[in-house]
């Protein structure tokens, strides 16, 4: 059965891990995982919400009611524990081992790494990675917003599947 589930590790903005949430809705991520100081959904009963928790609500739409999601640390047991159930890990990232995202072919059970939004994914985790992708950038700037990025590395990995079915 094909899987894509998505990481999340060290992003700083509740924004932009509330738009990943509802782009995983949207692509019909299995699962996502929230890893390093990547802030969590509120609580549904809360009281009271933070900044950060208002801004998540505010991009996630609601999104955080139907994709299980789980807070998790650390990054590698993750990694340990999703490889021993198949998962090819693949980080978005743009290092001298990547390669362009729409030539990726994707195994039957991936799990995509999308990372901090100044500093991406540190090299430690890219050396865990089966592959590295990266969106090639045309223009002045080198790079996108990491919700954005995502979303286009998801909507490809699961057209791509979807093709191979």
């Amino acid at each position: 059965m094909k899987r894509l589930v998505l990481i999340i590790h060290n992003v700083r903005s509740a924004h932009n891990v509330g738009s990943l949430f509802r782009t995983a809705d949207g692509v019909g991520v299995q699962e996502v995982f929230l890893t390093g100081y990547t802030p969590a959904p509120p609580k549904r009963d809360a009281l009271y919400l933070t900044d950060a928790e208002k801004s998540f609500k505010k991009t996630a739409l609601g999104a955080e009611k139907y994709v299980v999601w789980q807070k998790q640390s650390p990054l590698g047991k993750i990694i340990t524990m999703l490889k021993k159930q198949g998962y090819k890990i693949v980080a978005l990232e743009q290092a001298t081992r990547s390669i362009d995202y729409q030539k990726y072919v994707p195994e039957a059970r991936v799990a995509l790494i999308v990372g901090n939004e100044v500093h991406g994914v540190d090299a430690k985790i890219l050396k865990q990675c089966d592959t590295i992708i990266e969106i090639p950038m045309y223009g002045e700037k080198n790079s996108l917003n990491v919700s954005v990025a995502g979303g286009i590395a998801l909507y490809q990995i699961k057209g791509t599947m979807k093709k191979r079915e």
